[in-house]
């Protein structure tokens, strides 16, 4: 603050010699007078003038600086995916760079992890599993009732 205020000092003071400056020379000259009488009149102009000055500008002055400690960001990009068997993968970037990539995570745990976010999440990854699970269901009936049927010839084949 100190610095600031000597830096307003010496404005208000340039400005003030400026006006004095540009107020002296324009007094009117009488002509006829004599020399002596003149050089009262214009003394007393010049400190007048710097009464009458408006008042400097202020220095434009900065917002105190904050105190408080600036909060460190850190960017950390989870990208978790899903295929329609019902496999997740997880890839993990730090910055730019790339921490871990196409680890294998459980369908429960990806669940799980979504419950606890948000539940707008949860649902929209509930959605996706359940449908994985459709999928599997009809695939394992699909192979139940062929492994019926390998069994029927197996049983004929038998006798």
């Amino acid at each position: 603050m100190r610095r600031e205020d000597e830096n307003v000092q010496a404005d208000t003071l340039v400005e003030q010699e400026d006006q004095v400056d540009a107020v002296a020379p324009a007094a009117p000259v009488q002509q006829g007078e004599a020399p002596a009488a003149t050089q009262p009149e214009e003394k007393p102009a010049a400190p007048q003038q710097q009464e009458e000055a408006p008042p400097a500008k202020p220095a434009k002055t900065r917002a105190p600086k904050s105190t408080a400690k600036k909060t460190r960001t850190v960017e950390l990009t989870l990208t978790v995916t899903g295929t329609a068997d019902g496999e997740w993968q997880a890839d993990l970037v730090h910055g730019t760079k790339r921490v871990v990539q196409g680890l294998s995570i459980s369908a429960a745990a990806v669940s799980k992890a979504a419950k606890e976010l948000h539940e707008d999440i949860a649902g929209g990854i509930d959605e996706v599993i359940e449908a994985a699970r459709a999928q599997h269901r009809t695939r394992m009936e699909e192979l139940e009732a062929e492994l019926a049927k390998v069994k029927a010839a197996l049983a004929e084949l038998s006798e």
